[in-house]
């Protein structure tokens, strides 16, 4: 524990948490976090515990958004040892006959296979990410600041895209991505590989306001998909050894049970000494076994619903917002993933004939059919009912670096949608995890003929499992809803979008704060820079 007196005790080591600890240790401040597992990095971790021989990310494995930010040069994490690959291209659809949609980092290069399947759509496609990338521009720069009812609508009035657009863009903004789409491409295939990438943040296709999550993809033909070399859970690494290198420290093992507030002022936290086996790391503080941490300031780097509902449990003063933080719509979980450890790799159509890695390989495999495909998916969802047909997005970063999977093996990781949290009928989870994998593996072999034949290992983690595991609140990967009402200067509500809270001292960062989900760090750059003032 501190052998000093500290700054800012930290809450948690998912990403954000240590992007702002990083930025605060470099600025001079004492900075120590805790962390309930026993390793950092929440859901950007990787661990060589799960399938001997193999490094398995058991949260994120594709990094997108950071590299749309000034993050990894501003804190030199290259000199920490964090190294990138390029997935190009970085994403990949294939059709039923056989062909496929190639999206490279390049746009023309993307526009040339469109032209292969669908001419019309190839110039369509230019035309759509010439509208949208202004737009897009525009809402990363409200992303990378904290967020005010004025500084977003300011920097979106500046935005080309508005100025041209007018009414009718404003109108298409408040649409689904569904209706965007089908305004713009003719081929179904062509719509429906936009689409499912857009579905990754989670609203369906059809919710009012979804349309800017298929307008961000002109942004991705500039930061592509990268892949951290080792692992996603090298970014946490680097990140740990940068904060330790400036003075800070990283105590994993050590669950936070309670932040110590004291006449409207937070006075440090309540930390455990440690579990003993067995024993849940999130249970209630046991006489003898805490420790108090003085610190005048606190980030809480966790879900909002666990700090006000939890670690604020007893504070008077958190009682209004702990009721309304109640009420936030958490959701009910939305998909579930596979890690598999695989003697080969899957066998798509124009793969190559020795077995070796193809350009399919190298990024997002999108096995998603055209609409109603992903709708019949979502309603089995909307019953309590995991779907019957999932959409699937397939990973095979072994292609990319060898160095995580034994010479001669490989790993496949397929995450799939709609899987509700809260079941319906007499099922559960723990008894239905082998049958939902089943059917998940049996989407990828429909492409790839020799899945699940090559499939030596499977880690399945169902939204059940994400919750124990990394604390995410009924398996939702982006903490709250990502809806047009939870997002900007709503999220997590509006007295708590800046970061602070009323309980002087205490800070939020995280995917239940702005900007929201996914490996962004634009939540802590922004909370740090917030504390910094």
């Amino acid at each position: 524990m501190p052998d000093a007196p500290l700054d800012v005790a930290v809450v948690g080591a998912g990403h954000n948490a240590l992007i702002a600890a990083a930025y605060l240790a470099r600025a001079g401040q004492r900075v120590a976090v805790f962390e309930r597992a026993a390793r950092p990095g929440g859901a950007v971790q990787t661990r060589d515990d799960v399938i001997p021989g193999y490094r398995i990310d058991v949260g994120s494995s594709a990094h997108i958004l950071i590299h749309l930010t000034p993050i990894l040069q501003e804190l030199e994490l290259a000199r920490h040892g964090l190294r990138y690959v390029d997935c190009d291209p970085w994403a990949w659809y294939p059709l039923a006959d056989g062909r496929a949609l190639a999206f490279w980092k390049d746009v023309e290069r993307t526009c040339e296979s469109i032209a292969a399947v669908s001419p019309p759509d190839a110039d369509a496609y230019r035309a759509f990410l010439r509208e949208w990338r202004p737009i897009a521009q525009a809402v990363l720069r409200v992303f990378l600041q904290p967020p005010t009812p004025a500084r977003v609508g300011w920097t979106m009035a500046r935005s080309g895209g508005f100025a041209r657009g007018g009414l009718g863009l404003t109108q298409t903004i408040l649409g689904s991505y569904r209706h965007l789409l089908a305004a713009r491409f003719r081929h179904p295939a062509v719509r429906a590989a936009i689409e499912w990438v857009a579905a990754q943040s989670g609203p369906p296709p059809t919710e009012l306001g979804s349309a800017p999550l298929a307008g961000w993809q002109a942004l991705y033909h500039e930061s592509g998909v990268k892949r951290a070399v080792g692992g996603s859970g090298a970014l946490a690494e680097a990140l740990v050894a940068l904060i330790r290198a400036h003075g800070g420290a990283v105590y994993t093992g050590r669950p936070v049970r309670r932040i110590v507030v004291e006449g409207g002022r937070v006075r440090g936290v309540e930390v455990a000494r440690g579990a003993e086996p067995g024993e849940p790391v999130d249970g209630p503080p046991l006489e003898g076994r805490t420790e108090f941490v003085a610190a005048p300031r606190v980030l809480a780097g966790c879900h909002v619903g666990i700090t006000f509902g939890r670690l604020l449990k007893d504070v008077p003063e958190a009682a209004a917002l702990r009721e309304r933080v109640g009420k936030l719509r958490i959701g009910n979980g939305f998909g579930m993933i596979l890690r598999c450890a695989t003697r080969e790799l899957p066998r798509y159509a124009g793969a190559p004939a020795d077995g070796g890695a193809g350009a399919m390989h190298r990024g997002l495999q999108l096995l998603c059919p055209s609409a109603p495909y992903l709708d019949h998916a979502y309603a089995d969802y909307l019953r309590g009912e995991p779907a019957r047909s999932p959409a699937v997005v397939a990973m095979t970063w072994s292609a990319l670096d060898p160095s995580i999977a034994p010479a001669g093996k490989h790993t496949l990781f397929a995450w799939a949608q709609y899987h509700p949290y809260q079941l319906s009928g007499r099922e559960d989870w723990d008894g239905i995890r082998w049958r939902e994998a089943e059917r998940i593996l049996g989407v990828v072999g429909r492409y790839a003929p020799n899945v699940p034949g090559c499939v030596e290992q499977v880690y399945i983690q169902t939204p059940l499992d994400l919750e124990r595991e990394h604390a995410l609140c009924r398996g939702n990967v982006m903490h709250l809803e990502m809806g047009l009402d939870q997002m900007f200067f709503f999220r997590p509500l509006p007295e708590l979008s800046g970061y602070r809270t009323p309980i002087a001292g205490l800070f939020l960062t995280g995917a239940s704060t702005h900007p929201g989900g996914g490996v962004f760090g634009a939540s802590g750059r922004n909370a740090a820079q917030v504390m910094l003032k």
